[in-house]
Order: structure tokens, then sequence, then C-alpha cells
């Protein structure tokens, strides 16, 4: 089974081979090695950011409405693929066929689609001043670096590049090591559309490449995806040259169930706020707090629903939970599980597992100050606490460094709406959870991160206001 690319990188619109250290791809099912890619150099980085700069003028020249069709037409080259681009996300970081066909490239092409839209309303303002006036420019930042994680690559990739480029920005971005391939598609795909070269770069590499990348004068902006340590360096790194920065970091974001919800819906939503892509997703409700009425109730059918999953090869349509990423992750992940044993904590169903699997784990009978409940795990592990009153609930959900997201539970929209007034996170949801559709603004607060991806709310994030004051009259100086 083989991956390989034409070339590591991509440079100046075209296939260019990384001179530094290999890159293995690993298929995270097997472990076989489906590509071997080489890392950029730190000259290969300055090129790829030099090759973005000297595109962006002429790019940002365009209309923006011709800036759009072009990532319009990505989007139908991507949704037209989707079934081998799916294959390829699969390959690249082992999630279930039936997840990447749904959730991952198609995802990305709504991105392109939505700011290919949103191009011709990218307008300044006029304010009027009596007899002078002002107006503003939206003006682009130039050369972006983008800097992906592993569990959505193509998706985050796609997520980053939209706004940037549809604003008159130019890109240079560097996906995660572990899962670099679908990048190289996403740059090809562009040039297909008619994208020109130099407008958006790949390079590839561990964490070097990476500050590299960061450093370099020519880079305007840095939107980072990625865990909270990473988060600190990298924004210590930007701030060095006052670079604009999106920081997307990681959580332990609250699900809160009242004793009123559907039960069969709040199940639903542990699930998929958990155990969706074998629980690799940053906005995971990994706390998820139960009011003591509906406690045992809910364990008990979340058990019950949970003996419905199957783990295997993940190019099987019917396989719902697939691999863990990497063996360096899965063991974090079983060093958790065996911490949460340690401390007391009730496993219901799941534990270590073997090999790349781990299974849906859930622990109950937990306390707030166990690791459990308080590190980020990036697993398949879920800790239940138990609750009395909303203002307890409250104050316990808040009780964390994160803010990346968070959920409620009842069929009290009046309770839903105070609740979720009150709760420290960028991003929440009532009633469902983890839904990110493109239209809406996503991120975090506190060390979950600043800045905002998707919707008309990036595209702030993405450029700069110029304001120009117009005098209509003479100048009445003092002397």
């Amino acid at each position: 089974m083989s991956a390989q690319p034409t070339a590591s990188l991509f440079i100046g619109g075209r296939p260019v081979e990384g001179q530094g250290a290999d890159l293995p791809v690993r298929y995270p099912f097997t472990g076989d090695v489906i590509a071997t890619l080489k890392e950029a150099t730190v000259d290969q980085v300055a090129q790829a950011c030099a090759a973005a700069r000297a595109a962006q003028p002429a790019w940002a020249a365009l209309a923006p409405v011709q800036r759009g069709r072009i990532l319009g037409r990505a989007a139908a080259i991507i949704l037209d693929r989707n079934e081998e681009l799916a294959r390829l996300e699969t390959l690249d970081t082992g999630k279930p066929i039936q997840e990447t066909l749904v959730a991952d490239w198609p995802s990305g092409a709504a991105a392109l689609e939505y700011f290919a839209g949103l191009a011709a309303t990218l307008t300044g303002h006029t304010i009027p001043l009596g007899q002078d006036w002002a107006y503003t420019r939206r003006e682009p930042l130039g050369v972006c670096a983008g800097i992906g994680a592993w569990n959505y690559p193509s998706q985050i990739a796609c997520w980053k590049a939209a706004p940037a480029l549809v604003m008159g920005n130019t890109m240079v971005f560097k996906p995660s090591e572990e899962t670099p391939l679908g990048a190289l598609k996403l740059a090809e795909i562009f040039i297909e559309a008619g994208m020109p070269p130099g407008v958006f770069n790949v390079v590839q590499g561990r964490g070097q490449v990476g500050a590299a990348l960061v450093g370099n004068p020519d880079v305007a902006k840095v939107s980072l995806t990625g865990s909270v340590p990473t988060g600190r360096r990298v924004y210590a790194a930007a701030a060095e040259g006052m670079r604009h920065v999106t920081m997307e970091l990681g959580g332990k974001s609250p699900l809160i169930v009242f004793d009123d919800a559907n039960l069969e819906d709040a199940v639903g939503a542990a699930i998929l706020a958990n155990f969706y892509s074998s629980g690799q997703i940053c906005s995971n409700g990994t706390r998820v707090f139960l009011q003591e009425g509906i406690k045992e109730d809910f364990l008990a059918r979340l058990a019950q629903r949970l003996r419905e999953v199957r783990m295997g090869d993940p190019l099987d349509p019917n396989t719902n939970h697939g691999p863990i990423i990497s063996p360096a992750q899965a063991g974090k992940i079983r060093d958790a599980i065996a911490a949460g044993q340690a401390a007391g904590a009730r496993l219901v169903c799941g534990g270590p597992g073997e090999g790349a699997f781990i299974p849906p784990t859930v622990f109950a009978d937990a306390t707030d100050d166990m690791a459990i409940a308080t590190d980020e795990i990036f697993g398949p592990v879920m800790t239940a606490l138990s609750f009395r009153e909303e203002a307890e609930v409250i104050a316990r959900a808040n009780g964390t460094g994160f803010g990346l997201a968070a959920g409620v539970f009842t069929q009290d929209l009046t309770r839903a709406h105070r609740v979720v007034a009150a709760l420290e996170a960028g991003t929440c949801w009532i009633n469902t959870y983890n839904l990110t559709p493109v239209e809406m603004p996503f991120g975090g607060v506190k060390m979950s991160g600043l800045g905002r991806e998707n919707s008309a709310a990036a595209i702030e994030h993405y450029s700069q206001l110029k304001s120009v004051y117009v005098g209509m009259g003479g100048v009445d100086a003092p002397y």
C-alpha cells in the first residue's frame, strides 16, 4: 500500500523535494510506511516564504470575486474527487472511511465555497463627519503561515487557507509531520483551479521547520492549530516580530446534562463529544457533568450503545472506531487510563485496549481534581462527574484553564441560555455537540487560544483596517 506523493514540498506552484531529514508516513492501522517524505531545510522554508511574498501583490490586486472563483473551482474539484481524497485521508490519519467520506475533505470544500461566496462582501465603510468624511479599507496582511494538526489535516488546511487567500494574502502551510499528505493534494488542486504559483505553498517537517516558518521575516501572520504547550512557544516566537496570530489550542470541555434532558440525545452527544475520530478532537466534551437524577440511567444507556462499536480496518466501511494516530499517542492515552484507575475512578466500560486500538473508555465517580478530569487526554476517554445544582456545575465547569468549548443538555431553554451565557468557553452547543459549520465562528478563550476560524469573523483575523480621513474644505491651523 503506497501513498507516495510526487515530491515532499510544494513551492512556487510546483512539487519540490525536501533536502532535510526523512519523514516516514505510517498507516496507523498497520504501522506500515506508506510514504517517505523529506523535511524542508531552513533555506527551503525561506524559499517558500519568498515565493509567497513575490506572489502576494498580484494576487491581492485581483478583484476579490476573481479570487473567490478560484476557491470555488477548487471546492468543486475536491467534491468531485471526494472518494479518492477520503481514502488518502484514511491512510494518512487512520480514521474510518465512513468518517472521512463525510467529514474531512467535504468540510474543507465547504470552507472554500463559503469564503468564495463571501469575496464580494470584502468592503470597507464610509464614516460621515459633517462636511468632511472618512472611509476604511480592509487590506490583506501579506504572507500568512499556517501550522496544522494531525487530527483533521486537510480540513484544517482548507479552514486556514480559505479566509487568508480570499482576502488577498498568500500562505505557507506546514502540516503535522504525522499527517503530511493532504496539504500537498490541496496545493495541486489550487493550481488546477487556476491559482497563481506561489499563492499557496507547503513545507514539511518537525518543530524546527515550524520555528523557521514562524520566525521568517516575510511572515505577517501565524495561524496554529495544536496543543497549549506548542501554542505558547509559537505565540512567543510570533510576538518577536509583532505578527498577527490565531491560536486554536486544546481543551478539557464540559458537557452538562440536566435531569430533564432527552436521555437518548444526550447519550448520542456524549458519544460524538468523546469517541468520534477515536476521541482525537480538540473540542471534545470530555468532562460530562450528570445531574444526580439522570446519572445512572445515562451511564447504563451509554455503555449499552458503546457495545455497537466496531473497531478494525479503517478502509472497511463497517468500521466506526479507528486506531490511534501513533504508538506514542496510544501510550499517553493508556497512561491516562491507568492513572484514572489508580485514582479510584470507576471504569464503566473500555480500557487500555491492544495495539493501535483503544476502545471507548468511560470513567464514573470521578472528582474534579483527578488527572482524568483536569488534563487533556486527546483520546477516547470520557470522565463522568455528578452534580446537584446549576450554580455548582457552572462553577465546576469553569474551574479549568481551558476554554475551548462547552455543551448543555436540558429541555428548559431559559436555563440553557442562562447556563451557556455563564460558561467560559468560546464555542458552545445547546442540545447537540461538536457541530462546526463554516458559517459559525470557532475558537476558544483562556488557554484554549485566541482569534476565530470560520464565518465572516475569520476575515478580521486575516486582514487589517486602514483608515482614511478626507478633508473637503480648507485647513485651519493655529499659526
